[in-house]
Parts: C-alpha cells; structure tokens; sequence
C-alpha cells in the first residue's frame, strides 16, 4: 500500500456492489420458486457470460438474464406461465435499492474530490435509475456499460473502455467491486483496486489481490482520505 496514490477516478461495479440485491429471492417466491435459486441463476449468469466472453462472443446482460431464468425455471411448478415468470423476475431489477452504507459512503468519497463512475455488465440505464432512487446520480459522471466496450468484464478491453471514457490513465484509477474476479481483472489492467468485503468473506488466493480492502463504502473514504494525509 505503500506505493500507491489516490486515485483521480472511482470507477464502481454496480450489480451487488451498489445495489442490493437480495431482493430478488422474493421475486423468485412470488412466481413460486424457491428464492435460493436467485442466487444459483445469478452464478449461472456470470459463468455464461465469462465462457461467451473467453469465445470472442459478446451477448447482452438482458438477453442472458432471461435465458438463464428460463433454463432455471422450466422445470418448476409455476404459479404463472413461463414467459410470465421471467418478466416478473427480471422486473425486480428496477425495484432494486442501494445497500445502507451507499449513500453516505458515496457522499463522503464525493467529497475527497475523486471523480464517480459506473462500469456494470448490465445496461446502463439500469445503473442510473438505481442511483437516482437514492438522490446520488449527480455525484457520478459517467455511467457505463459493458455494452459500450463490446465484452464483459473481467476482459482488459471492457476496462480500457472505462478508462478511455474518463479521459484517464490506469494508475490513476481505481475500481471498486465486491467481486473478487472483478478485482483481478482490473488488477491485471492495470487499475488500483479496493475489494467491499461488507459480510466478512475470504478473498481467494488464486486471484490478484486488492490493494484495499473495506468493510464499506465508507471505510473506502476513509481509507482514501488517509492516503492523502500522509502524502
């Protein structure tokens, strides 16, 4: 930690970083599905997405959510028709709310005078919506999408996308993710990173590690504001 500066740019995930996503187990209740399974299609999505990815294929976080739901949910005793079902799920995305420690951690990073931006796998509009729920789309200035890039992260190209969209160089950047295989693909871009850790969990060793670790958003700023005290 001793050789890294504070970065000029926080460039944030968004699904499960920024939004909680808890919630979506009980939409998957609602069609009559048991709400576990939110989190097993979630894996399922990701794991898609990074094999298309390592193809050379690039397809749509909407296009795979829906999928995915299908495939998971076909088999189930429905309350409703299939189609129905996954409609109703993946309308939970725009119900999503921001996790507790968002607001004030964002206001408190806002105020170290970095720049906030987005880098989701998912639309980017759906990144927005969640941040103007909770009043805090003015303090980012950009919102992206892996769309823009043309591949999903964990790929370098989906980070140099970021890094072109905010006009600034890797080192001078920051990503912050509670996604380990985040963290090693910005790692391995050549970006700073700092890892949410918000329930306790093991950072694997096969990965690059972070160069922050914080219990919160924040714990990041404060954090942040440290490094530049002692610089």
């Amino acid at each position: 930690m001793s050789s890294l500066r504070r970065p000029s740019v926080l460039v944030f995930d968004v699904n499960e970083t920024l939004s909680d996503m808890a919630p979506m187990a009980d939409r998957f209740e609602e069609v009559g599905a048991p709400g576990h399974l939110s989190q097993v299609w979630f894996a399922a999505l990701l794991r898609d997405a990074f094999a298309l990815t390592v193809a050379g294929v690039m397809e749509p976080f909407s296009r795979l959510a829906a999928e995915g739901l299908r495939v998971s949910l076909a088999h189930l005793p429905l309350n409703r028709r299939l189609e129905d079902a996954v409609q109703h799920i993946l309308d939970g995305f725009a119900t999503l709310k921001v996790h507790p420690d968002v607001p004030e951690g964002i206001a408190a990073l806002a105020d170290l005078g970095v720049r906030l931006a987005t880098l989701s796998n998912g639309q980017a509009s759906v990144a927005e919506r969640l941040l103007e729920g909770a009043d805090l789309e003015r303090s980012f200035e950009r919102f992206l999408s892996v769309d823009g890039a043309g591949i999903w992260k964990p790929a370098r190209g989906a980070y140099a996308y970021a890094l072109a969209e905010c006009n600034i160089d890797p080192g001078d950047a920051m990503l912050v993710a509670v996604h380990p295989w985040d963290i090693d693909g910005a790692q391995r871009a050549g970006l700073a990173t700092a890892w949410i850790n918000r329930g306790d969990g093991h950072y694997p060793g096969y990965f690059a590690q972070p160069d922050l670790t914080a219990t919160s958003l924040g714990h990041l700023a404060e954090q942040l504001r440290e490094m530049h005290l002692d610089s």
